[in-house]
């Protein structure tokens, strides 16, 4: 058997939609969420009402813009796609993960030394 599924780290799950909007253009929810497992290699699990919710909240923040479409299967669905301000917070929140991201492998190295 493969390595259990994790649940994605509070706090992480904005800068992960943002960061697939602005590389993968408008999406909707569904296609949004299973994005995020491909690339997390089946590693994640991405549960549905927490992405609508985070989706919500981005629109609510200004960092994402939201319209209705069309999907793939000729379904009424919305798209959404990353704004303006979005593309700041984005470029604000990667620094500071990878600020903290390298507090923790610091830490993680502290037993190597």
């Amino acid at each position: 058997m493969g390595e259990p599924k994790s649940d994605i780290l509070q706090g992480t799950l904005d800068l992960m939609v943002l960061k697939t909007l602005d590389a993968m253009g408008p999406m909707h929810g569904f296609g949004i969420a299973r994005r995020l497992e491909q690339i997390g290699e089946d590693a994640l699990q991405v549960n549905q009402g927490t992405i609508y919710l985070c989706l919500i909240r981005l629109v609510q923040q200004g960092w994402i813009d939201a319209e209705w479409g069309t999907s793939d299967n000729n379904r009424r669905a919305k798209f959404y796609s990353i704004s303006k301000a979005g593309k700041k917070q984005l470029a604000e929140e990667t620094r500071n993960w990878e600020r903290i991201a390298g507090v923790m492998d610091r830490v993680l190295q502290l037993s190597k030394r």
